[in-house]
């Protein structure tokens, strides 16, 4: 786990960088900064990336943008069928989170809705 210093620098970057344009939240938002933390916690940096940091081939950037809320909560439940949608190949298949808990779900959809690219 890397730590306060990794959510405060994610934040600073996301703020600074305009990414905050997705969905009307604020860095203070509870479900906003839980996510950050379910996304680090998930390890989701080694398949995607925010702002450059992580694996490059899967940025996150602007997520908001390309998918909506629901589309997202599938990547998130369901990518088995999602990847079959889109047709993605990308290797290794994403795997499905169904065990995180709802409210950790919820925060990290309010994370990935925040971002968009400016």
């Amino acid at each position: 786990m890397m730590g306060r210093a990794w959510l405060v620098g994610t934040l600073a970057v996301a703020v600074g960088s305009g990414l905050l344009a997705g969905r009307p939240v604020a860095a203070q938002d509870p479900a906003f900064r839980r996510g950050i933390q379910v996304y680090e916690e998930q390890r989701c940096a080694l398949c995607h990336a925010i702002a450059g940091k992580g694996n490059v081939k899967g940025p996150l950037d602007d997520i908001a943008g390309r998918l909506t809320e629901e589309q997202i909560r599938l990547w998130l439940l369901d990518p088995d069928t999602m990847a079959e949608k889109t047709k993605a190949e990308r290797r290794p298949p994403m795997p499905a989170y169904s065990d995180l808990s709802a409210d950790d779900l919820e925060a990290l959809i309010t994370y990935m809705l925040s971002l968009a690219r400016m």
